[in-house]
């Protein structure tokens, strides 16, 4: 069941890149609540998967490459669109590009010690999910706003986290422990 969930929110990327790219208002509102959708999945896969104690290496897979895809196509359809712009939008690039990092660092430590999901990590994922869900909403103030702020936090968090998994990593490729 906790598996359905993180595949359903992969496929609920596309159904929200085709939203995203119409001009009416009802479809930006469409393309948030599918974002809100699959927000709410990210949250019941894991939940799900530990209550029943059915978590697994394929869940474990699954969950963080549907949340770097879903992250990533809707900051390149921001920029695409216009909605984040200058610093904004290299925020975001700092964002997408982090995730290629962090992947490519699980990729050389395959048969290793896993780079395991941090709680600051799992924080700036929320922090990312709250900033694109409200600059997902049609412009307002007060949503620019907050989608800005939460842009700024996740950017913080990306950089951070980012950095620690960086040094673990490198720890642990020559050899040492990184810590």
């Amino acid at each position: 069941m906790a598996n359905t969930l993180t595949l359903i929110r992969i496929a609920l990327i596309l159904p929200l890149v085709i939203c995203l790219m119409q001009d009416a208002l009802v479809w930006r509102w469409l393309a948030v609540g599918l974002f809100v959708l699959a927000g709410i999945s990210d949250f019941l896969d894991g939940f799900i998967a530990r209550r029943t104690q059915t978590t697994s290496a394929l869940g474990a897979a699954l969950d963080p490459i549907a949340d770097k895809l879903l992250t990533a196509a809707v900051l390149l359809m921001l920029i695409a669109d216009g909605t984040l712009t200058g610093f904004d939008m290299i925020l975001g690039l700092i964002m997408i590009l982090r995730e290629i990092w962090i992947s490519g660092l699980r990729e050389a430590l395959a048969g290793r010690t896993p780079l395991v999901v941090t709680a600051l990590a799992k924080w700036k994922t929320a922090a990312q999910f709250l900033a694109l869900g409200f600059l997902l909403m049609p412009v307002t103030s007060l949503s620019r706003e907050a989608g800005i702020f939460f842009l700024w936090a996740a950017a913080a968090l990306t950089i951070w986290t980012g950095a620690q998994y960086t040094h673990l990593a490198i720890g642990q490729l020559s050899g040492k422990s990184g810590r």
